[in-house]
């Protein structure tokens, strides 16, 4: 029906998402990186927005965020949450479902100061997630800090108000697309940080 491989029940997930997201960076035209996360407030009202996975390993994938955005406000009273990866070239998902734990503050430095100047000033500027009821005063502020901090090397400070997060699984789940939607699941699921055996899903 397809030469496409079915998925190995026998991988390790973390190697198998690695192999992946290799194919992904090599065929997605826009950000291969780029993950739907949701959160719920402890009352079960979810919400979802992409964000972009900038690290990860065998304790869990990390993305940064504004701590007052409403992601950050629901993380804060409800660590659950899932995220979505789709290769729409490559026709494939993966779904990982965990708890949420603060990067360290050397880690949160250590990004924030990779980050190009302008995106270190919006940061600082954006009352993320809050009404903006002046587009120029925003952009007034961005202005504002790029005078206090005039070049690419400025060591803009970090804000307190800004960090990541570290998803650690306590599921994996990868989807390959079939023809007439006969597609391949595959679930792992974890004890502590050790992935179990595989089980194979109906699609």
């Amino acid at each position: 029906m397809t030469t496409v491989p079915l998925i190995d029940l026998h991988a390790d997930p973390f190697a198998l998402f690695a192999t992946w997201m290799a194919e992904a960076e090599g065929s997605e035209p826009n950000d291969a990186n780029a993950m739907a996360l949701a959160t719920a407030t402890p009352d079960g009202h979810p919400s979802v927005r992409m964000v972009l996975l900038k690290d990860w390993d065998r304790q869990g994938f990390v993305f940064y965020t504004n701590l007052e955005s409403r992601k950050g406000q629901d993380i804060a009273a409800n660590p659950h949450a899932s995220v979505l990866f789709h290769w729409k070239s490559l026709r494939r998902q993966i779904r990982v479902e965990g708890t949420l734990s603060p990067v360290t503050r050397a880690e949160a430095d250590a990004y924030f100061a990779s980050r190009r100047r302008i995106s270190r000033l919006g940061a600082i500027a954006s009352a993320q997630s809050r009404p903006l009821t002046d587009r120029a005063g925003f952009e007034a502020r961005v202005a504002e800090l790029g005078a206090l901090y005039p070049d690419e090397d400025s060591a803009i400070p970090r804000p307190p108000n800004w960090s990541g997060f570290r998803l650690t699984p306590t599921a994996m789940e990868f989807w390959q697309d079939y023809p007439f939607r006969l597609h391949d699941r595959a679930v792992w699921t974890f004890e502590g940080q050790t992935p179990g055996p595989a089980q194979r899903l109906y699609p």
